[in-house]
């Protein structure tokens, strides 16, 4: 396998999916300049990073639980500076569990940056937990950006959520500012669909038939074009947190 490929195929599997460049690109990255150990990996990552949004499921707690004396600054660091969805999830966990506020700046950054996918949710209900002005402007800093950019089909439901359940907890009206963008952001993803389905479907036509396109186009008036914000989950995610944080006091 040649290197390029090997390269990318270690950026899919680390949370690269999209290569984008943003406004933030000039924001400085926390980065490890080494390797994370097998067993590093194998305590502070594999147990958890899947598990550390599942707050009905108590092993994994009962494993950070068992460990919290054993998680230091070193540790939170090294996980949030490795390039990877996994380390970076649990390492912005950590961090907010043992309150290292100073933390923050990186968190927030990674926000910003998205390097990598299937973290933003969770960076959001981190900066959602500690709730100070700066973290409330990370997440309105990446709305502003993020929603205008329909292509990218990145955290902006999630953070807007976030923001709509901080708005109700701060009495302020942050997601007011964000609305008309996210409608807008909505119908654009939405004009993006319309075409990717029609040249589906005409894909479709030429491979299996008419009958077989028109069926493809008719099963997509019950797909959901605009979802509907709900500020439950990180409600959820947020006071479990803060519940769990209590016990590594």
């Amino acid at each position: 396998m040649d290197d390029d490929l090997n390269n990318k195929l270690n950026l899919h599997a680390a949370g690269a999916t999209v290569r984008h460049t943003s406004a933030f690109h000039h924001l400085e990255t926390y980065r490890n300049n080494f390797e994370l150990s097998k067993e590093f990996i194998d305590q502070w990552v594999l147990p958890l990073y899947m598990n550390i949004r599942n707050i009905h499921d108590q092993s994994w707690v009962n494993y950070l639980i068992q460990h919290k004396e054993d998680i230091t600054e070193d540790i939170t660091l090294a996980l949030l500076g490795d390039f990877n969805w996994r380390t970076r999830t649990v390492g912005a966990y950590l961090s907010a569990l043992k309150g290292y506020r100073h933390q923050v700046e990186l968190i927030g950054t990674h926000l910003l940056k998205s390097e990598v996918c299937y973290a933003g949710d969770l960076y959001a209900v981190v900066l959602a937990y500690y709730n100070e002005p700066e973290t409330v402007a990370y997440l309105n800093s990446y709305l502003d950006y993020y929603l205008q950019k329909p292509e990218l089909y990145f955290d902006q439901e999630a953070v807007l959520e976030t923001i709509a359940y901080l708005d109700t907890v701060n009495n302020t009206t942050h997601l007011s500012r964000h609305l008309n963008q996210w409608n807008a952001m909505l119908e654009s993803r939405g004009e993006l669909s319309r075409i990717r389905n029609i040249q589906i479907a005409r894909i479709i036509e030429e491979q299996e038939g008419k009958d077989h396109a028109q069926k493809f186009l008719k099963s997509l008036n019950h797909v959901i074009v605009n979802p509907e914000l709900n500020t439950k989950a990180v409600a959820e995610q947020v006071k479990f947190l803060t519940e769990l944080k209590a016990c590594f006091d």
